[in-house]
């Protein structure tokens, strides 16, 4: 699914603050060409990442206990609250985005980092049973369909575009993922095991998908060879050793998502300055000048959720004002 034509900037997905109608309008004001469903796990349990994913899944069910989210047997309160709130986001969305045509962005929690996040009812995470794992990554996969249809309805001129939240997928291939009683970790999971999976469940969404990681060490050239379009990542924890995955990922089509513009309120630097590090990687890998618009969509770095309503507001924008800086002088 590569060679898809998306903006030239979109956000990572949270915002701050709890108005759903105010995030959508925020979004789709700033990314013309590319917005995104937003997210507001501020507003509580349900509306974080993790228990927003879970209302997603189909015949499996998790609430919340005081040590994070659980399966369980049957949909209850939490699961209903989860599911209330992607409506409200839906709603505003469907709002603020009527006669668009183009791509537009969702956003849920990857196989793996679910695996790791929800537990068992022995309070242990899903990541300890492979039977549990593959159950989890079958009802992802059929909820997201579920999911991608629905935004279609609402919106039917856009061409939906899935992001897999995966911060915990190098932890869980370096065995890094702590046991309940914090004093182990998991084993580490067979990398061909974790890239069927994955392109299992970017193969059954029918969009293209791009994998994002707030976390250093990106496998760039597993979640190639998963099928993705986009690989998102934080472009500061680059480092020269991701040069020749960076590189054969671009060479080979796929899309950029480089979040250069920090989440943390403070003073943001001119649009040029903020693109400077992905020109001067440009050049490192020796590849084309001219293809970087094609290959980079700008994002803000992760965490934006943690920051100021006005910043968040600002550097939504910043990121628009960026994009404009590389395609205007790319080099």
């Amino acid at each position: 699914m590569s060679g898809a034509v998306w903006g030239p900037a979109t956000g990572v997905g949270s915002l701050p603050g709890g108005d759903a109608r105010e995030a959508a309008r925020t979004v789709t004001g700033s990314f013309g060409d590319f917005p995104h469903l937003p997210e507001l796990p501020g507003r509580g349990p349900g509306a974080d990442m993790v228990g927003r994913t879970a209302g997603l899944l189909v015949e499996l069910y998790a609430r919340v206990e005081p040590s994070g989210w659980r399966i369980g047997d049957r949909p209850g309160r939490d699961t209903r609250r989860a599911r209330s709130w992607l409506g409200e986001d839906l709603d505003a969305l469907e709002e603020f985005a009527q006669g668009y045509e183009g791509p537009l962005k969702v956003q849920a929690v990857g196989p793996w980092t679910l695996a790791a996040a929800l537990e068992l009812r022995n309070g242990e995470a899903a990541l300890a049973d492979p039977g549990a794992c593959r159950d989890l990554a079958g009802s992802l996969a059929e909820g997201l369909r579920g999911h991608l249809a629905e935004v279609r309805r609402r919106v039917p001129g856009a061409r939906p575009v899935l992001q897999l939240d995966e911060p915990s997928l190098t932890a869980v291939l370096g065995g890094g993922v702590r046991t309940a009683s914090g004093y182990r970790t998991h084993r580490a999971v067979d990398r061909q095991l974790a890239e069927s999976t994955l392109r299992e469940v970017v193969a059954a969404a029918g969009v293209p998908v791009a994998v994002h990681s707030c976390a250093p060490r990106v496998p760039f050239a597993l979640l190639r060879r998963a099928g993705v379009a986009g690989i998102s990542f934080d472009f500061a924890l680059l480092t020269e050793r991701d040069d020749e995955s960076v590189g054969e990922a671009v060479e080979g089509g796929t899309k950029l998502l480089a979040g250069v513009v920090s989440a943390t309120d403070g003073p943001l630097s001119d649009p040029a300055s903020s693109v400077m590090g992905v020109r001067t990687l440009w050049r490192r890998l020796g590849l084309n000048p001219g293809t970087l618009a094609e290959s980079v969509v700008i994002t803000p770095s992760c965490g934006l959720a943690g920051a100021s309503p006005g910043y968040a507001r600002a550097a939504l924008a910043h990121c628009v004002r960026a994009a404009r800086s590389l395609v205007d002088n790319p080099e």
